[in-house]
């Protein structure tokens, strides 16, 4: 098994995904409705959106029976975090990188994985959206496209929940701003 290396801008792109909020912030519910239309445009048994952090993958959403979280050692989609389009694996137990990986060789059976980075707005990825297999198979090209065209409205959806976070705490501020006059 080979563990995913460190990205070339790590301690940014960990800087970015806290201040993003993304982790542990708010309604899963839009991460699962991408989660489910990605399983359903793939036909696999499992789709997932993934947070990757120092140590660990959250998993915001997922359509399927998957893991809430898992430790970043074993994740598909931190060697994702190195490609620009996506990480494309269609047996798992025959490409080296992953084939003694512990979620290969035992549950959850991971054999197909097809993951599409997700950029914060200073293009550091942040996780990615993926669909899983436990069986090897092969995507056509308009699969592929349906995903990555997915992949792009979620990215979208990242950046405006980051925005509504931020106008949430400006108002917050400025509400306690003309507060403190009057003490």
């Amino acid at each position: 098994m080979k563990i995913a290396p460190l990205h070339d801008r790590e301690a940014e792109r960990l800087a970015a995904l806290h201040a993003s909020g993304a982790i542990g912030a708010g309604d899963e519910e839009p991460f699962s409705r991408f989660a489910r239309i990605a399983r359903a445009f793939a036909d696999t048994p499992v789709a997932a959106i993934s947070l990757v952090d120092a140590n660990r993958q959250w998993f915001r959403g997922c359509a399927g029976q998957w893991l809430r979280e898992s430790p970043r050692s074993v994740s598909f989609c931190a060697h994702a975090l190195h490609e620009r389009e996506m990480l494309y694996v269609p047996d798992a137990s025959a490409d080296e990188r992953f084939r003694d990986n512990p979620i290969v060789t035992g549950a959850p059976h991971v054999r197909f994985y097809a993951g599409f980075p997700l950029y914060l707005g200073d293009g550091l990825p942040i996780g990615a959206l993926c669909v899983i297999d436990h069986r090897p198979r092969e995507f056509n090209a308009g699969q592929l496209a349906r995903l990555r065209d997915l992949a792009d409205c979620l990215q979208r959806e990242l950046a405006v929940q980051a925005l509504l976070r931020e106008v949430g705490s400006l108002r917050r501020s400025r509400a306690m701003q003309a507060l403190a006059p009057l003490h």
